[in-house]
């Protein structure tokens, strides 16, 4: 039983023969289907469902010489509707299933990101074109959260806000220049991280962190793409799970100067999103690279 099936609005699926019966509807009523050879030379299908905007399962198996599917397993999805970022993505087999997970670099979060790539289908069928090319790809970034909350925003001036904005546009610059192997860029941005710890520290002794921090994008526990994020809440919309009649929200959410869009279940998030509140979260994060 997958842990994120709660997050899509499938909590209510909590027996085995309720999930036969959930893979059964997904694979007969699909809404996108695609068919591509495995590392192994056989048949390989991935059928998709949408239970409400954006959002659903996937069920991926092989079908046998008889053309019989037999089923391997089952992912739950949100597919963001914005593009996160343009980057070159490596692509990393998962082991023991057909699934991958991408990665790439982003100077906004300043780590590799890392992510379950939810076309896999599309990527498979590149991929028999030939090799893929290095070029830099639209990516976007979605997430499916077990558990959340609502921050109320950090409160900022006007005169903050464009202080700010040029602060991250002067560290990307210094960023770029020290991936090329600048030395003075190098020193400064060390000079730059020592300073903000001694004034986090000074401030701590008084301030709540939450008030300090505005938005944070940081790996939490051994899973590589799960991560702990605090956003500030860009849109909201509610929505219904067709099969299970649960409410779910969809939010776009702002980290780090980088949009992505996360799914929880109403159940499972405490306070009432708005625009202009902040989502914090433990989430799986998954993306839908454009091959195309």
């Amino acid at each position: 039983m997958h842990t994120y099936l709660g997050s899509i609005g499938l909590g209510r699926i909590t027996g085995h023969r309720e999930l036969e019966r959930l893979h059964r509807d997904t694979v007969m009523h699909f809404d996108r289907r695609t068919l591509f050879r495995n590392r192994a030379g056989q048949i390989y299908g991935e059928f998709s469902k949408d239970y409400a905007s954006d959002m659903g399962l996937t069920v991926c198996g092989e079908f046998d010489d008889n053309g019989d599917f037999h089923l391997e397993y089952s992912i739950p999805y949100f597919n963001g509707a914005t593009v996160s970022m343009r980057q070159e993505v490596d692509f990393e087999k998962h082991a023991g299933e057909e699934s991958y997970a991408g990665a790439c670099e982003d100077p906004r979060i300043g780590a590799t990101i890392i992510f379950y790539l939810n076309n896999m289908g599309e990527y498979k069928t590149a991929e028999a074109k030939g090799p893929l090319s290095s070029d830099a790809r639209p990516i976007r970034l979605s997430a499916l959260a077990k558990e959340g909350v609502v921050l109320l925003p950090v409160y900022k001036s006007v005169k903050d806000e464009e202080k700010g904005i040029r602060a991250r546009e002067a560290q990307l610059k210094l960023i770029s220049e020290a991936r090329g192997g600048n030395e003075e860029a190098i020193e400064a941005l060390t000079a730059e991280d020592m300073r903000d710890y001694s004034i986090i520290s000074k401030r701590i002794l008084n301030e709540d962190v939450f008030s300090i921090v505005d938005t944070t994008f940081l790996p939490y526990g051994i899973e590589c793409d799960q991560y702990s994020v605090i956003g500030n809440i860009t849109s909201c919309e509610k929505v219904k799970n067709i099969y299970t009649s649960e409410y779910v929200y969809q939010m776009q959410i702002e980290v780090c100067d980088m949009f992505m869009d996360v799914c929880i279940n109403e159940a499972d998030l405490k306070g009432i999103p708005k625009t202009g509140r902040r989502f914090r979260g433990l989430v799986w994060l998954q993306g839908l690279v454009h091959f195309g």
